[in-house]
Order: structure tokens, then sequence, then C-alpha cells
């Protein structure tokens, strides 16, 4: 059962398609034909409303939760609403949630293992924590095998918004290199991939990172893809003059640095890369 079916949901159930049954919990009838129409048998039901999801109890063996949590308040309760639904039965064999690496807050560069303490330094992320917590509390109370996925920016030429075309064209700047920040991608099919290993071979309440190869500064990341798209590169402004020029959310992701380690990801899930530089990613049809 796919919780959260949008893009990334999409893609592991065109990954999964015909080996196993599919569901997918919407809270939206116009979906229902779409989903269908990709082999997924739909579920009607709403995390924000309790009460709809009892049915959801016993129907799967697997269960990836992609849904984000609420834009305000103090928590997750879409999270501790899913996996109390989830308890009223037989539980799923395995749970695998995608949280961010938002949760790790400004890394000053270094480099970001799964042991590493979480500073969250924004309320989404701070919701994010919180989420990671319940499903890792659900898996230790019920033995349900939950893992946890870091994600961080996910891109596709066929996603939408998925590169940073539209943003090169708007001649969006970027920093200039001593105010920099290291920054971490996923392309969606990759990400996908890796929710449908964690079914399978994630071990119980682990956290993975899940993110390519790519060490690169968010300007340089921006260099390389106008090269490779033949377009101009974005100014470099200095970080006073970005706070003046830029929204407070493209801000905050210039705010925070970090380079994620994936070693886990590949011992343990097998996970060999499509994609593993942002170079081979940006390009694929």
């Amino acid at each position: 059962m796919i919780v959260g079916c949008g893009d990334v949901g999409l893609r592991v159930a065109r990954a999964l398609k015909g080996r196993v049954q599919l569901m997918a919990l919407t809270s939206s009838a116009s979906r229902v034909h779409e989903l269908r129409s990709w082999g997924i048998i739909p579920l009607i039901g709403n995390l924000d409303a309790p009460p709809s999801l009892r049915r959801l109890a016993g129907l799967a063996t697997r269960v990836i939760h992609l849904a984000p949590p609420p834009g305000e308040g103090e928590g997750d309760p879409r999270t501790r609403a899913l996996v109390t639904a989830l308890r009223l039965r037989r539980a799923p064999h395995s749970l695998v949630y995608g949280s961010t690496s938002g949760v790790y807050g400004d890394c000053r560069g270094e480099v970001a293992i799964e042991t590493r303490a979480v500073h969250a330094k924004t309320a989404r992320a701070e919701r994010r924590i919180d989420a990671e917590s319940t499903v890792r509390w659900h898996g230790r109370a019920t033995g349900v095998r939950s893992a946890v996925l870091r994600i961080p920016g996910i891109y596709a030429p066929d996603r939408e918004g998925g590169t940073p075309r539209a943003r090169l064209r708007k001649r969006t700047p970027v920093l200039q290199t001593a105010d920099d920040v290291y920054t971490n991608h996923i392309h969606a099919d990759d990400l996908a991939r890796a929710c449908v290993a964690a079914l399978w071979c994630g071990l119980p309440q682990r956290i993975y990172n899940v993110n390519d190869d790519t060490q690169l500064k968010m300007g340089d990341y921006f260099d390389l893809a106008a090269d490779l798209y033949g377009l101009e590169r974005p100014p470099r402004v200095v970080r006073s003059e970005a706070e003046t020029l830029l929204s407070p959310m493209l801000l905050s992701f210039m705010s925070e640095s970090r380079r994620m380690d994936n070693t886990r990801m590949k011992r343990e899930l097998k996970l060999v890369l499509r994609y593993p530089t942002v170079a081979t990613g940006l390009l694929h049809k």
C-alpha cells in the first residue's frame, strides 16, 4: 500500500507492477480512475480524518508512507493516525517512511551519516523528526520492520519542476563560492527503487540516507545544469544580497550545508544507482 501516491509513489508502483497487488490511499475521488489505470486499487481515506483510515487495518503486508506532515502546527498527526490505524488488526511486515535530509540541519559542510544527531532548523523539519520517531516507535512496539529514508532534493527530467531549467531561465542568483553550501540530490527513479528495496531489505527501525554520489555546492550544481542545457550560468551574489533578492524558502535551503553519506544504503539495501551523479541524470529522458 502506498500512502502519498504522488510522483514518487507512482514510480514505486511502476517498479512493482506485476509483482504484487498494489493499493494506494487517496483523499480525492477524482484520482480513482488515474490510480486504476496504473493497476492500483484506490482506497478512499484522509490522513487528516483518522476514522476514515480504519479500513486500512490488515489490508497490506507492506506499506510505503510518502505523505508529508501538515504545513503548520507541531508534530505530525497524519503519521500518528496512520500507524494507529495499521495497529488495529494484523500489522504489516514492513513500513517505509520517506523523511527529509533537513532533519540534520546545518552541518557546516561536514559529512552527515545516519548516526549523526538531528538538529532541525525549520518547523517543517521538526515535524519530520516527529514522524520519524512515530514510525520507529511503531516498529519497536509491533515488531514491524520500519525503515526511515532521509531524502534530499529530488530531481528528474520527467518530473514536474524536476530540473533547474526554469530557475536558470529566470536568472535566479546563487551564492558566491565563499558563501555557498553543499547540496544533495537523488533521481526520482532511484528514490523509488530505494523505497522498494527498503520494503524487503531494510533492517528494523533503520535510518537510511538516500542520495546519489554527487558532491557539489549549490552554485556549482546550477552551473553544471546550465552547461548541460546550453544556458547561461546564474549570477553569483554575496549572502547579504541574496537575503534581499530571494524568498524565505529559497534562503532556507541556502542556510544548510551538508554532504550526505550513502554507504549504508548501498551496503544494506544493495541499491546500485542508475543515476550516480546529477550529470548522468539531468539529461536522461
